[in-house]
């Protein structure tokens, strides 16, 4: 064989192991941002029925604190803006932007369910009906579910950053349509992270 041949031989050996490392990125990158979107839809779930699980408790509540108004309005508010915030996110799990409105908007709510916490804690007879300490416990259970999957959700987005941004990744990776980072949902308040919120009843 001719040198000319054995070089043509090494460059398209080269030039298929380039093709094929573009092949393998590309899909790694795919498969990366579907599981971000898949376990933002985990978040998703846990979200939805925690704010499911709102105005019950405000409807529970309220016979009890008719004249605290402003406070179960207050939190009735807050989940709906956070369940706005939630549907944004879930047009596209990863967009900084969407995931920043939902954590403000889930920091929000926590705040008011703080504020109720507290107002609660002065009837003693409505922490004692039973439709009231099941709301807690399944409430309870729901943020702990949240934690959970908010966790899974930003450990999904860490493994896409760092392929994305690995070398020779980050060469390619804008190419293939992944130029943004995807964002972890954080949250306003890092007590919060160490703890999920208690509701007492």
């Amino acid at each position: 064989m001719s040198t000319n041949g054995i070089i043509l031989l090494v460059i398209l050996a080269v030039l298929t192991l380039c093709i094929l490392y573009a092949i393998g990125l590309y899909n790694g990158l795919v498969a990366r941002r579907n599981e971000i979107k898949n376990a933002f839809a985990q978040v998703e779930v846990q979200l939805k029925r925690r704010y499911d699980l709102i105005p019950n408790l405000v409807a529970t509540a309220k016979g009890y604190l008719a004249h605290e108004r402003e406070t179960l309005e207050a939190v009735i508010n807050a989940r709906n803006t956070a369940l706005a915030g939630l549907k944004a996110a879930q047009a596209q799990p990863g967009d900084a932007r969407n995931i920043a409105q939902l954590s403000l908007a889930d920091g929000a709510l926590n705040s008011a369910m703080g504020r109720l916490n507290v107002t609660l804690e002065a009837y003693p007879e409505l922490q004692a009906s039973q439709t009231m300490q099941q709301l807690s416990e399944e409430i309870s259970s729901t943020e702990n579910k949240v934690t959970f999957a908010r966790q899974l959700y930003n450990d999904a987005v860490l493994a896409y950053n760092n392929l994305k941004q690995s070398f020779p990744a980050v060469l390619l990776a804008a190419r293939f349509g992944h130029a943004a980072d995807a964002t972890p949902l954080e949250f306003s308040d890092t007590a919060s992270i160490q703890q999920a919120p208690q509701v007492s009843f």
